[in-house]
């Protein structure tokens, strides 16, 4: 392994991606090192579940990845899209268990879920699609004080949590950026944690909602599309901010530019002969602002919202919210009812 110096001349064209893990997979083909940078990987499910933590350690870490400090979990699993409802219960209790590994050591007694995005767009509807089947509970805890939860939970041991959400839509229907409007909210409930969830970007087709990414060091929405919006974080909100999100879209000229690289590098052409070819092709961007998503996007999106939904209800409540009759969550379904039941 080499310390980094120079990039791959075939790699020279810029990435679009919102994941951490692609980004260090770019050094990582190239037999390059990241100074501040830390891989780790492991397998779950009889190797069918791939989570993959990068860390971002350092300054230099974090202005070579272009991401910031922090740490960065990503979980891959084709069950996201083609298991059966046992199978997404599984996942969802693999991302619940990364996130409650983020989680060590904070105060999570208040927590605001935001869910980003327009929910008019299909392939960034994944915000609003994860707060609709959330376990709200803080109107619970208001009304009808301490204990309420374990009793309707059946569970003594389950932590008062006061969780709410919100689905905050796009400056274009509201006028106002997502930080503006989860900043009035934060200075009224006072949150001991936000928790953002949002579509991402991805360089690989095949991560394309089979992937999520936990982070601690918040968002910054459309940075993957090249549509930078105020950032989310601790610096800006003034509490822990814990960001969720899985790939729907890939830049179009990445997808022509990654295919053209491999189909050149088969033709025997060098690396500076491959580089000049694709500097052509990275023009195309000045005009093409086109991103592609699967065809199923619809059944997709909504498949992932209740793969997500189950992990943070299963994350704070042990509850897996899912369709009756899949997997194990009918009896969690039933509670979860009940409770909201005792608000009527």
């Amino acid at each position: 392994m080499i310390e980094e110096k120079e990039q791959n001349p075939a790699q020279a064209h810029e990435v679009r991606t919102d994941l951490a893990l692609e980004m260090k997979e770019r050094f990582t083909q190239d037999n390059v090192e990241v100074r501040g940078v830390v891989l780790d990987e492991s397998f779950k499910a009889d190797d069918k579940i791939r989570i993959s933590t990068v860390v971002i350690r350092d300054e230099h870490g974090a202005e070579v990845m272009k991401k910031p400090i922090g740490t960065y979990i990503t979980i891959e699993a084709a069950e996201l899209l083609t298991g059966s409802g046992e199978e997404r219960d599984i996942v969802s209790r693999e991302i619940a268990g990364s996130l409650r590994q983020l989680l060590a050591g904070k105060k999570v007694g208040r927590v605001l879920v935001a869910g980003l995005g327009n929910r008019e767009v299909t392939p960034d509807s994944l915000g609003p699609q994860v707060t609709d089947q959330l376990f709200v509970t803080r109107h619970l805890v208001i009304e009808y004080g301490g204990g309420f939860l374990q009793k309707q939970l059946h569970d003594p041991s389950l932590e008062e949590v006061e969780l709410s959400a919100v689905a905050p839509g796009v400056m274009a229907q509201t006028g106002m950026e997502a930080l503006e409007f989860l900043k009035g909210i934060v200075q009224r409930i006072k949150p001991e944690l936000v928790l953002v969830i949002d579509a991402l970007a991805a360089r690989s087709v095949e991560r394309l909602n089979t992937t999520v990414q936990l982070t601690d060091s918040g968002i910054c929405p459309g940075a993957g599309i090249g549509n930078n919006r105020k950032a989310i974080n601790r610096e800006s909100l003034g509490c822990p901010v814990v960001a969720i999100g899985v790939p729907t879209v890939v830049d179009a000229v990445t997808i022509v530019m990654d295919s053209m690289e491999h189909l050149l590098k088969g033709q025997g052409y060098h690396d500076e002969e491959i580089r000049l070819f694709l500097a052509n092709v990275e023009s195309l961007r000045s005009v093409n602002t086109m991103f592609v998503t699967p065809k199923s996007i619809d059944e997709e999106i909504r498949a992932m919202g209740t793969v997500l939904a189950n992990a943070i209800n299963h994350c704070f409540f042990g509850l897996l919210g899912g369709e009756e009759g899949e997997g194990d969550s009918t009896n969690q379904t039933i509670s979860q009812r009940e409770a909201h039941r005792g608000t009527r």
